[in-house]
């Protein structure tokens, strides 16, 4: 039987997702078979699983971390918010309905919470140890009888709880006793330690804090994480989107229900990136439509805002537009929905020749593709694809060669006129595509051209899982778990 260690936060954002991943590979490099869990996300960013289901990128890039292919065991329910208080319910990997706020609590959480702790036991029952995420915080008054992500996981576990709280923000101590004193006695024994994140300073002046805590309730401080820059994705809830105007204007529409928002990291990385919400501030160089989780809303959001009239008209002044799986939807002349908005057909932006009707299945598969755009022809590129949508083109952006490793022959996308639309999420990690994209756009205006940094998140994984283990008591964690 494996053993099971759960790191809870003091709140949102407090450094869950991250501590998790560096001790999944702290523990992988050790030896030891480790994977991760999270019963349940709330989250507009996944990814693909194994199986063909979808996940949390936050569990995805844990399970990368433990160096096992991402799969849906290690994420059974997530939750994908549509607005007005509902939400898709993915379960296993595959969406089984949306309901509200409180139809969710009141009625599918604990048959789903049932399933999910079968799956938590069988990976329990097949490796060494599992290291499980909690979600907020572990003690929120009004929720705490309904929560299928903390402690409740951590009873049924008999998982040893690392608390940790961000301290760059102040008031960590108080968060720490305050999350202790709203436990329960049979839930603060599950505690073993805290963890002190994103700290700039030295250390030793925290010292009569931590000397209190453990005064108070004779658990150690198991660590102080410096304050770190990297480029893992943080969890979304509580991302800023960056308005940045660098060499080039990229701007990005930044939609109510805007998803996989990790497309665009490299651009914030090579350039920066402006993220606009007003048809008066759409005058970019390169103007993208992100993903969505609900395309039509969306679609008609910036039609409503005068938004799409921007976007048309900054094209036609010569700006460059680029849509991402459900950008590249409303880019196109028509959209057939009568599975996901349930609106039927609704006229798209009209900028690329394409139609887009909205199947039953969604579409969850790691992809290779063969660019077919001109100024990239021949260009092999990786992304991934999450989509309900599909669409049809003349002038597809690239072919898809292989669909999971299976060799395939099928057209996605579509070009026009300085825009160009596709479905593959994850276009912009490839670096050689997006140093010739920009490179394309800074000679236009006459910049010199730059070298794109190429890093993987391969490396930004061992980099910070080194910076945790050089700072944490990785001994006395593995002693309270029996190993």
């Amino acid at each position: 039987m494996g053993k099971a260690l759960m790191i809870q936060g003091t709140s949102s954002g407090a450094g869950k997702s991250l501590l998790t991943l560096a001790l999944c590979r702290i523990f992988t490099d050790m030896g030891y078979d480790v994977v991760p869990f999270k019963s349940q996300n709330m989250s507009l960013n996944s990814a693909p699983s194994i199986e063909g289901g979808e996940i949390s990128r936050a569990q995805y890039l844990q399970a990368l971390a433990c160096r096992k292919k991402p799969s849906i065991n290690f994420n059974p329910i997530l939750l994908k918010p549509e607005g007005n208080m509902r939400s898709q319910i993915v379960f296993m990997g595959k969406p089984i309905g949306s309901v509200s706020a409180r139809e969710y609590m009141l009625s599918k959480k604990e048959e789903l919470f049932k399933k999910a702790m079968q799956v938590l036991d069988e990976l329990l029952e097949k490796h060494d140890i599992v290291v499980i995420e909690g979600a907020g915080s572990p003690v929120e008054i009004n929720l705490k009888d309904y929560d299928i992500a903390n402690m409740r996981v951590a009873k049924h576990a008999n998982a040893k709880v690392i608390l940790v709280t961000d301290i760059d923000r102040g008031g960590s101590f108080a968060s720490i006793v305050g999350t202790m004193e709203l436990l329960s006695k049979e839930e603060r024994e599950l505690v073993i330690g805290f963890v002190f994140n994103k700290f700039r300073g030295d250390a030793s002046l925290l010292k009569p804090g931590f000397e209190y805590l453990e005064r108070k309730y004779g658990k150690k401080v198991l660590g102080v994480i410096p304050y770190t820059e990297h480029k893992i994705p943080e969890e979304d809830s509580l991302v800023s989107f960056p308005k940045v105007k660098g060499d080039l204007h990229i701007q990005i529409i930044k939609l109510p229900h805007i998803s996989n928002f990790t497309d665009f990291e490299p651009l914030h990385w090579a350039n920066g990136v402006d993220y606009v919400t007003k048809a008066e501030e759409i005058k970019g160089d390169l103007i993208i439509i992100p993903g969505s989780k609900n395309t039509i809303e969306d679609l008609l959001w910036m039609r409503e805002n005068g938004i799409e009239d921007a976007v048309i008209q900054a094209h036609k002044d010569g700006a460059f537009v680029v849509g991402i799986c459900g950008g590249f939807q409303m880019l196109g002349e028509k959209i057939i929905d009568k599975i996901e908005s349930k609106r039927g057909r609704v006229r798209g932006i009209g900028l690329l020749k394409a139609k887009t009707v909205f199947a039953k299945t969604k579409r969850t598969n790691h992809l290779k593709a063969e660019i077919m755009w001109e100024p990239m022809r021949g260009l092999n590129v990786d992304g991934y694809e999450i989509r309900m949508g599909r669409s049809v083109s003349k002038n597809p952006f690239s072919i898809i060669r292989k669909i999971n490793g299976v060799k395939t022959f099928e057209p996605e996308g579509a070009v026009g006129k300085r825009v160009f639309g596709t479905y593959l999420h994850g276009i912009f990690h490839n670096f050689e595509f997006t140093e010739r994209f920009l490179n394309m756009l800074r000679l236009e205006k006459g910049l010199e051209p730059i070298t794109v940094q190429k890093w993987s998140i391969e490396e930004e994984i061992e980099r910070f899982a080194k910076i945790v283990e050089r700072n944490l008591d990785i001994s006395y964690i593995l002693r309270s778990l029996g190993l």
